[in-house]
């Protein structure tokens, strides 16, 4: 279910860049360390609790609420308990886009683009917003089942078209109710990407904290305060993260030996590995690749 940070990884295809995800029957705590992604991101709650920090400001969203992650906005999910279920929705900007350099390229689309122009993180209770969650269970419905269909072909279908549209009437709503924000709204985040940047390209190293402060001209208490206040969760805790997502895309997609993986991931002691890995997804390495690739 976790997905790294500056996610890699692209969401739909290049045919059809839109993509979602049903988080549900999860049943125990969890956290979806902080990130993000070139996509916009709409989250809407279906049942249960579910916290949300979308930059500097959290939230607790209930059934029915519906929060929106502009594209490169820091952001993390989780659940003290885990009973919540809930949608995620992704698409790029680009997906909306018209060629012409019409009026609503000009005052929308190209301002969406640039980052002059940002989607409201929440949406308030009120007609607009129960308009909006019957856009996106639209979208959803249109798209229940079509991921395999999606990954096979390059064709055309009428489901895109119509998740266009409904993405279009979503984002004419927000716009005659004056719900976009200007980005001298937003506080700069510029300095938290760059701690996280760092860490993603030398988190396969030995990276300790004081590598970090050092980095970053500060002290080693400072930094690991700073982290957990921002990040909400231990500098230790995230590198473990990104390791262990990368060794379970490994393991998914490659043959190499249990011991390579570990030593490529960041990872000096294989045996830790193994029991880290087990802790996290409820079995030793071996026996989820044997699990994911049959």
């Amino acid at each position: 279910m976790n997905r790294e940070l500056k996610e890699n990884r692209t969401h739909g295809t290049k045919y059809y860049p839109y993509d979602q995800y049903y988080m549900s029957n999860i049943s125990h705590a969890f956290q979806i360390p902080v990130h993000w992604h070139d996509e916009v991101e709409i989250i809407f709650i279906e049942q249960g609790s579910l916290h949300v920090r979308i930059a500097e400001t959290d939230y607790t969203g209930e059934e029915d609420d519906v929060f929106i992650v502009n594209a490169k906005e820091l952001h993390l999910m989780g659940s003290e308990d885990g009973n919540v279920r809930y949608y995620t929705l992704l698409f790029p900007l680009e997906f909306l886009s018209f060629q012409t350099m019409d009026a609503a390229e000009a005052a929308l689309f190209a301002p969406l683009r640039s980052g002059r122009l940002l989607f409201p993180n929440r949406l308030e209770n009120g007609t607009v917003k129960d308009k909006i969650l019957g856009f996106l269970r639209q979208m959803v419905d249109l798209n229940h089942g079509l991921e395999h269909k999606r990954e096979r072909s390059s064709d055309f279908s009428p489901e895109q078209m119509q998740t266009r549209i409904l993405l279009l009437q979503f984002l004419m709503v927000l716009y005659e109710q004056k719900l976009f924000m200007r980005i001298d709204q937003k506080e700069n985040t510029d300095i938290q990407k760059e701690i996280l940047l760092f860490i993603q390209e030398h988190y396969t190293e030995r990276l300790m904290l004081e590598d970090l402060a050092a980095h970053f001209h500060l002290s080693e208490k400072y930094m690991s305060h700073y982290f957990v206040e921002h990040f909400r969760i231990p500098f230790s805790n995230y590198v473990l993260h990104l390791r262990l997502v990368h060794a379970r895309q490994l393991l998914e997609t490659t043959e190499e030996a249990i011991t390579e993986i570990a030593l490529r991931t960041g990872f000096t002691n294989v045996s830790y590995f193994i029991r880290a890995f087990k802790e996290a997804y409820g079995m030793p390495p071996y026996r989820y690749r044997k699990s994911v690739q049959g």
